[in-house]
């Protein structure tokens, strides 16, 4: 049966191999917030950051502004010199990649606040971080960054491969003696394969050793040498072994499966690491009985409606298309990104490229309060509504159907003048 391991070459589990010299390693191995790698100090550092009220973030991708970014850089364990007129937050990459474990390890959520967007802490989730030991919050990062990370968390493009699967590929083309970087032009050859807020993150794992020094002006962050560490090469191995168990229908159904629990990686560290017992879970995933009250948003026009959890998404289609008053007969899709960044299309059926909207109730999505759903109407034209969740409210056996609570503005025509003609 296929794995999902033939998307990597097959070369990494003969070069990355779990020899009894790297499980004596990693029983041996004690971790602190600064062994093997200072990442859980830096990563306190930058939940600091966000006490009490958050910090605001761009709009676009909800990034930390240039104010917030040399108060940071100087507070980690890695401060770096970048010599660069205008950065932005990808110019640092130790705090870009403590960034991306702050976003993919649910602690924190982007809140709209009018036109403001802000990056605050979930408070209850962080009351769990706090009670979870050193090696239980080291392995939760870990696999929030390389299990559950996507890149277009950052801005990037979404692709099928996920930050494992980088690193994987850097590190077994990484020679044993490490790597010389002599000039830019070398070094920007690792800009995507791992990233450069990969290499940050192995850094701060404690998986190599890295060597940062004085760029040159407008050039950015400059780095001469990359060593692997042996804490690396066992913790490589480790992610080498869990993934040549995973089936690419197993790896789909991970798609799919909208419980979020850093336990992936548990069954393959745990027999090593015993302190390893609690496990955080920001979403427990099941089906959510209650009743959706959305704002739909549809150019300058927008719709408050209540919907129960029990309506399929295409029986959700139906009613906002009927809400604006729109022509039902077009293909659509949902895409729907959950609070680690992650993106789910659900299309019509007629599209066969699943999963289908009919196979999934409102109720299954993780959608809480504050949450978007986006709904492409007309595959075609386009037609873009937003979906806001204002509220959740306890299931109404009265609320049978579909209600429209407010209505505001008149909807855009649907079809122009020229498509009008050919009726």
């Amino acid at each position: 049966m296929s794995k999902l391991f033939s998307l990597i070459p097959d070369q990494i589990r003969d070069k990355l191999p779990l020899t009894e010299d790297k499980k004596q390693l990693l029983q041996q191995q004690t971790i602190t917030q600064d062994i093997p790698g200072t990442i859980l100090r830096d990563f306190q550092t930058i939940l600091e950051l966000l006490q009490p009220n958050g910090v605001e973030v761009s709009s676009a991708y909800h990034q930390l502004s240039l104010k917030y970014l040399q108060q940071l850089n100087s507070q980690l364990s890695y401060p770096i010199d970048i010599n660069l007129k205008r950065p932005v937050q990808k110019s640092y990459p130790y705090i870009h990649g403590l960034y991306f474990l702050l976003r993919t390890s649910g602690l924190s959520q982007v809140i709209t606040e009018g036109k403001k967007s802000k990056l605050v802490l979930d408070q209850k989730i962080l009351q769990i971080w706090q009670g979870l030991n050193h090696t239980e919050q080291y392995f939760t990062l870990l696999e929030s960054w390389l299990v559950w990370g996507e890149s277009e968390l950052l801005g990037d493009q979404r692709d099928m491969f996920d930050q494992a699967y980088r690193c994987l590929l850097f590190w077994q083309n990484l020679p044993k003696e490490g790597l010389k970087i002599n000039n830019y032009s070398e070094q920007d050859k690792l800009i995507y394969y791992p990233g450069f807020h990969n290499l940050a993150l192995l850094h701060l794992f404690g998986l190599i050793e890295l060597t940062s020094v004085k760029p040159q002006a407008a050039k950015g962050w400059r780095f001469t040498h990359v060593n692997p560490k042996p804490w690396g090469n066992a913790i490589m191995a480790v992610l080498t072994e869990s993934r040549s168990n995973i089936q690419i229908e197993d790896y789909a159904t991970f798609r799919l499966d909208f419980r979020i629990a850093f336990d992936n990686l548990k069954p393959y560290l745990q027999p090593y690491f015993p302190e390893w017992s609690q496990t955080l879970v920001i979403a427990e995933g099941g089906f959510t009985d209650g009743v959706y009250i959305f704002k739909a948003n549809l150019q300058d026009s927008w719709r408050r409606i209540a919907i129960s959890s029990y309506f399929n998404l295409d029986e959700v289609a139906a009613a906002i298309v009927q809400a604006f008053d729109f022509d039902p007969e077009h293909l659509y899709r949902f895409i729907h990104k959950d609070r680690l960044g992650r993106t789910l299309e659900f299309n019509h059926p007629v599209v066969e490229i699943p999963p289908d909207t009919c196979d999934f109730r409102l109720g299954d999505l993780s959608l809480e309060v504050g949450s978007h759903l986006q709904f492409i109407f007309d595959l075609l034209q386009e037609w873009e509504f937003d979906l806001y969740v204002e509220k959740i409210e306890p299931a109404n056996a009265k609320i049978k159907k579909p209600k429209i609570l407010e209505s505001h503005g008149e909807p855009p025509a649907q079809y122009g003048e020229e498509e009008e003609s050919w009726e």
